[in-house]
């Protein structure tokens, strides 16, 4: 077994545990339980490691300890906030923009995030058997204009790499597919991911390839991933980031400022600061509007052009990504 994937199957999974390893006060455990069995708790060693002990605000803390704010329905607040299951044209194949899709390649990630959009989706009702990867390879094959395939879920890299192969060779087949991108998040939280089977995998491959990796805060770009990152970026990637701005956690302009210079030096380009998806159980790391548009705005004049991510969120139905604009903060201040 490759070591990262022993790292994966080691991850903690016990609010107990995680309270244990950072010395925090167990009176959050009875919490951490409840919301844990909505929706469970994941985190790999190496993530937990990068965390401050006994500081129960941690920004990376927060991004993975269950909450009981999770437990509270909020109006507005649904299974399915950005009409992921509206787009299903067959079970892995998601089509919502005009040229691209996305191909939903398992429903297991390397780390849980609280703030999942996808955390109610139903995977098991779309996991990606052979005769259902080839059934989605002739769905992609019919969408008109297709020129790129997003793979996504879950987490592809969660997949072990000769999985990964199979995937990409049923998807050489598509005669018009230009690009390939990846959505993931599993190198932040486990750098060892990043292996030599995988670096030969992405050099294989006959397309250009896009990795949009998900870095929420300066604090979870550790050496380790920095490494991790040059040797993603060697293989001929191109490396983007996109973030989502979570109360408490990276609403700050200095922090935002600091994660898209050090993103950079890692060879990485901000591109994406969403504001969050309105998925059940969020509601307490949702950042009004008006105090994201100023953040931007403070973004904008501190940083050069290249630096500022746009900030976006994801709406049913359009046709893009949405910029928010100053007349829809209102709404959700």
């Amino acid at each position: 077994m490759e070591p990262w994937r022993r790292e994966l199957a080691e991850a903690v999974t016990d609010p107990a545990e995680l309270l244990g390893l950072l010395r925090l006060d167990p009176g959050l455990l009875p919490a951490a339980r409840r919301a844990a069995a909505l929706f469970g708790l994941k985190v790999p060693r190496s993530f937990v490691n990068r965390m401050r002990p006994r500081d129960p605000r941690d920004p990376l803390l927060l991004q993975v300890l269950p909450l009981v704010a999770e437990t509270f329905d909020v109006p507005g607040f649904g299974a399915d906030p950005v009409g992921d299951l509206a787009a299903v044209r067959v079970p892995g194949v998601l089509s919502k923009y005009r040229g691209r899709a996305l191909l939903m390649t398992t429903g297991g990630c390397a780390v849980n995030c609280r703030y999942c959009f996808r955390r109610a989706f139903p995977y098991d009702s779309g996991t990606l058997t052979p005769a259902r990867l080839e059934a989605a390879v002739t769905e992609l094959a019919a969408l008109p204009g297709l020129e790129e395939v997003i793979l996504s879920g879950g987490d592809p890299l969660a997949l072990p790499t000769a999985r990964l192969g199979r995937i990409t060779t049923a998807l050489a087949r598509l005669p018009g597919l230009r690009r390939l991108r990846l959505h993931t998040r599993t190198p932040v939280v486990l750098p060892s991911r990043v292996d030599e089977l995988l670096l030969r995998w992405l050099r294989s491959l006959p397309w250009p390839v896009v990795i949009v990796l998900h870095v929420n805060h300066p604090r979870e770009l550790s050496a380790e991933l920095r490494e991790a990152l040059a040797a993603l970026a060697a293989t001929g990637a191109r490396l983007l980031n996109q973030s989502v701005l979570l109360r408490g956690i990276n609403d700050e302009a200095p922090i935002l400022a600091r994660l898209s210079r050090e993103l950079l030096d890692a060879g990485v380009l901000p591109y994406y600061l969403h504001a969050l998806d309105r998925a059940r159980g969020t509601a307490h790391f949702e950042v009004p509007d008006a105090k994201a548009l100023a953040l931007h705005a403070e973004l904008a004049a501190t940083l050069p052009g290249y630096l500022v991510p746009r900030l976006v969120r994801e709406v049913e139905g359009a046709p893009a990504k949405r910029p928010v604009h100053a007349s829809a903060a209102q709404s959700r201040c």
